[in-house]
């Protein structure tokens, strides 16, 4: 089973802060002396986890510079982890502390007042605030509601956070150039001019530049983003008035660092920083800035998405929840059920005015369930978790999972609030004309696939079934195997991506049993010997079966393109790639924005840890 795995990286001083005060807290203090103590060992707790969250960009560009992938995809999962991490020490000590600030309310009022004042003018206080606001949630298991939103933090813009590059009327080598070496890299690069002679000839080519549309301006950001295995550089271009991106992907080869890609299209810049892949590291610690920027580059993603991609989830989950509260105050339709069929495990539900679906999990499954036993609340939610802290390959999406949230009555359509009373009730209860959720799961809107083939012309319906059995080979080279096949747990974009957003049948694909009947005789009798098997047996030749492909030209096609998946030979050499610990070579815009097809790849594969 998919799940999270508590790891402690060793990274964080967070038992020393503890040890350090423990003896400070177990003498005689007054209440206003115990305030300060424990204000303070929040604040030392909060700056080791900052501190330490901040240093892990610079590793993750060594890694890309040293070409140790291993690292670079196992400091993703430091930096998502080490928040609760810290939490998980600061809240546990403070309670055995004999420290009533779980239940002193003025107490614990003087304790905020004296880490508001202390962050007030610092960059990140809008964090350490967050930070703050998760250690009360521990001690009182109060509700979650945001602590700050965008208007109230008062930040001053770094003055040369944006390079603006001198130019001539057309791009040039020497202007392509300068914007790489805006952000030092040191690693070299495989033939540099070469490169960037040929980034020129794409930019000018692809945006008409020239005559009446002359190049005005080129800006580069100073900063590098770092994902697994690629490094990009992030700038924008504007040629007679209109600003587009423009971004370099960044390959660090056998040879050196090759520039794979030019980005110049807002809907192709989106996707890859889509948050159905990992986060990236970015060198910049100026985040509001990094977000500002980006937003004006991608102004259809919402800034809390652009918060979260870039590694600050905290900041995200607020203005997740700010935009979805927004959007209900001006809906005419209440909260209920999202379209398409209805889950047997979860309850999804959204209205036409938010981008997001929210979920709970059905205290017990429908009958429409067929995996046996339930496992209960705690699994599911421990597979949504741990959707969130692996590489989602760029077929998954991410969740924002909140605990203890007040939601008012008046935003559900009456008949579905009475229907989540009944069916959640150990997550959902009513408080006066409140409704509180104890687990609440947000993602992204999507349409489920085969809604989405009752309505979409013949063409797009090839391009979303390509892309279906692309996610299910991308979900398998991250080690995810969705052992529930069914169609209905998939979902376009807008942009028409297939995501895997079902996630209460996810496994580890290691741990499946990969059988078949393929082999048994026509007229064979009798039970197949893995039917007597313990654990997920899996049967690749009925897959297609279970995708409810609506005509046979869709699943002759989806054979043509993705034959191999209905074979055993497939499933067993991933297993095979996997345990050999190879790490996953993700592509993440199209084959179009590529500069070179040599060594281009249409899909995810696995590679060597060392290739």
């Amino acid at each position: 089973m998919v799940e999270v795995r508590k790891r402690d990286f060793g990274t964080l001083n967070t038992q020393r802060i503890v040890d350090e005060a423990r003896e400070r807290l177990a003498q005689s203090l007054s209440e206003a002396e115990t305030a300060a103590i424990v204000a303070d060992i929040i604040l030392a707790a909060f700056d080791d986890y900052y501190q330490r969250s901040g240093q892990i960009p610079g590793l993750a560009k060594k890694a890309f510079e040293t070409r140790d992938w291993p690292t670079a995809i196992a400091l993703s999962q430091e930096r998502i982890a080490i928040y609760s991490l810290s939490i998980d020490k600061i809240g546990p000590f403070l309670k055995e502390a004999r420290v009533d600030v779980g239940q002193d309310h003025l107490l614990w009022q003087m304790v905020e007042q004296r880490c508001a004042k202390a962050v007030e003018k610092r960059y990140e206080a809008d964090m350490a605030i967050a930070y703050l606001a998760s250690v009360r949630r521990y001690l009182h298991r109060s509700t979650w509601q945001p602590e700050l939103d965008e208007k109230s933090r008062a930040v001053t813009p770094v003055s040369d956070f944006v390079v603006r590059l001198r130019t001539e009327s057309r791009m040039t080598a020497e202007t392509v150039e300068a914007f790489l070496d805006v952000h030092k890299i040191g690693a070299p690069y495989r033939n540099r001019r070469h490169d960037a002679e040929q980034v020129a000839a794409r930019i000018n080519s692809e945006l008409v530049i020239g005559g009446t549309r002359p190049l005005e301006q080129v800006d580069v950001l100073n900063a590098g983003f770092y994902r697994n295995r690629g490094a990009y550089i992030i700038g924008s271009i504007t040629v007679a008035g209109d600003r587009t991106p423009l971004a370099l992907a960044l390959l660090n080869r056998d040879q050196g660092i090759e520039v794979d890609a030019v980005i110049l299209r807002q809907t192709t810049l989106a996707h890859v920083f889509s948050s159905t892949l990992a986060n990236f590291h970015v060198t910049a610690r100026n985040y509001h800035d990094v977000v500002d920027y980006l937003y004006e580059l991608m102004p259809l993603r919402p800034r809390s998405e652009h918060y979260s991609t870039i590694g600050y989830h905290h900041i995200g989950k607020i203005a997740v929840m700010n935009q979805i509260k927004s959007g209900l105050t001006v809906a005419e339709k209440g909260l209920d059920h999202a379209p398409g069929p209805r889950g047997s495990v979860a309850m999804g539900f959204t209205n036409p005015d938010i981008r997001y679906v929210m979920k709970v999990i059905r205290d017990k499954p429908t009958d429409q369930y067929k995996w046996g036993k339930f496992n209960g609340l705690a699994s599911v939610l421990g597979k949504y978790h741990a959707v969130h802290e692996i590489n989602r390959s760029g077929s998954m999406l991410d969740n924002v999972i909140y605990s203890n949230l007040l939601l008012p009555q008046s935003i559900f359509e009456a008949a579905f609030l009475e229907e989540l009373l009944e069916q959640a009730q150990n997550s959902v209860e009513r408080r006066g004309d409140m409704v509180l959720f104890q687990h609440l799961i947000v993602q992204r809107k999507l349409v489920p696939v085969p809604l989405y083939l009752e309505n979409c012309s013949e063409r797009e319906a090839e391009i979303v079934v390509i892309r279906l059995g692309q996610c299910i080979r991308n979900n398998a080279a991250t080690g995810v195997f969705n052992k529930d096949l069914d169609g209905r747990n998939y979902g376009v974009s807008a942009l028409r991506f297939v995501y895997l957003f079902d996630y209460d049948a996810v496994e580890t694909l290691s741990d499946v049993k990969i059988r078949t009947n393929t082999d048994r005789d026509a007229d064979e009798e009798g039970i197949p010997d893995w039917f007597f098997e313990d654990g997920v047996i899996f049967l690749p030749e009925e897959m297609e079966a279970h995708l409810r492909l609506p005509t046979k030209a869709l699943r002759r096609l989806f054979r043509e393109a993705h034959g191999e998946l209905l074979t055993v030979d497939y499933w067993k050499r991933m297993q095979d790639w996997l345990n050999e610990g190879r790490v996953p070579a993700v592509r993440t815009y199209p084959r179009s924005t590529q500069l070179s097809l040599k060594d281009a790849e249409g899909n995810l594969i696995l590679r060597p840890a060392s290739a």
